[in-house]
């Protein structure tokens, strides 16, 4: 089982409408993308999270009972708030955020609670928001310490976002702590600015041991793993949101790792589960099926 961990929150994603802006509820949170493209692609995904007892939360519940997750733990706070992640959108489907995240459940999971799922997982992946906050700093070190006592494999992506840290050096300085201590390790092309600087200075960190992706974009993505690097490219595709695109990139490398699938093909694979949910609205209402990927893949093909 691959267990996801982290923020699950509501993507009010935004759209022009003369002299206004229009915000519309899509379901959300990077490790919760990442279990639901798990989900959709025929893998046994778990999930825990937390959100707060309030109507957006509501939401995110009964959303997550039907995306198909084999073992879901998501918590319910009484006294905190669901998180809201706005986002707007430019001509090219990028994004720009900003949380409201004051005194939020995302961040406050309970470690009793989700410490016989940890130990049970194959694989645990590690969402990044709650180390902004001490109490998820030490729910993340609890997670860490039980995954390396199972035996299990640690995922972390390190999902910067400014808008959520007082300055880039404290979530450089956090997410270089939390990448030394993982087996498997996603970054964008601006987080390795961040954090290392260039290729080589990740190169140093992967090893001989560490699996590193890192998507570029338009230019495809890197994987660094046992020493090599590997590299393949984009595919074109009509780009309509591009939120969600880098979980369900990560989403299908961690599926297809864990199908047995070499570094080539399971690149090749996440870019394509990348590309196609860009093409739609929202991070997870866009995920192709595996059946979806693999027919788009074969028609690359026959195009050349």
């Amino acid at each position: 089982m691959i267990l996801s961990i982290g923020e699950i929150l509501a993507d009010m994603i935004g759209e022009t409408c003369g002299e206004s802006e229009r915000f519309t509820f899509y379901a959300g949170g990077a490790p919760f993308n990442v279990a639901c493209c798990i989900a959709r692609l025929g893998g046994e995904s778990g999930f825990v999270g937390r959100v707060g007892r309030d109507i957006i939360g509501d939401k995110l519940a009964e959303f997550a009972l039907g995306a198909g997750i084999k073992r879901l733990a998501l918590q319910r706070d009484d006294d905190r708030n669901t998180t809201l992640a706005f986002v707007s959108l430019d001509s090219d489907g990028e994004r720009s955020f900003c949380f409201y995240r004051k005194s939020a459940a995302d961040y406050a999971i309970d470690f009793r609670e989700a410490e016989k799922h940890i130990r049970e997982a194959d694989i645990v992946h590690l969402g990044s928001l709650m180390l902004s906050e001490p109490i998820g700093v030490e729910f993340a070190e609890n997670t860490v310490a039980a995954v390396k006592k199972a035996g299990g494999k640690l995922s972390f992506d390190v999902n910067y976002r400014e808008d959520i840290y007082p300055d880039p050096t404290v979530a450089a300085d956090i997410s270089r702590k939390y990448i030394a201590v993982a087996d498997i390790v996603k970054l964008s092309e601006d987080e390795v600015s961040l954090l290392y600087g260039d290729i080589d200075g990740v190169k140093k960190v992967a090893g001989t041991d560490k699996t590193v992706c890192i998507t570029l974009g338009a230019e495809g993505s890197i994987c660094i793993s046992g020493g090599k690097v590997y590299k393949v490219p984009s595919v074109k595709v009509d780009v309509v949101d591009t939120t969600g695109a880098g979980d369900a990139f990560y989403g299908a490398f961690l599926y297809s790792l864990s199908e047995g699938k070499n570094i080539s093909d399971a690149l090749r694979f996440a870019n394509v589960c990348g590309a196609l949910t860009a093409t739609k609205k929202g991070a997870i209402s866009a995920l192709p099926s595996a059946e979806q990927i693999i027919a788009f893949s074969n028609r690359v093909k026959r195009n050349g």
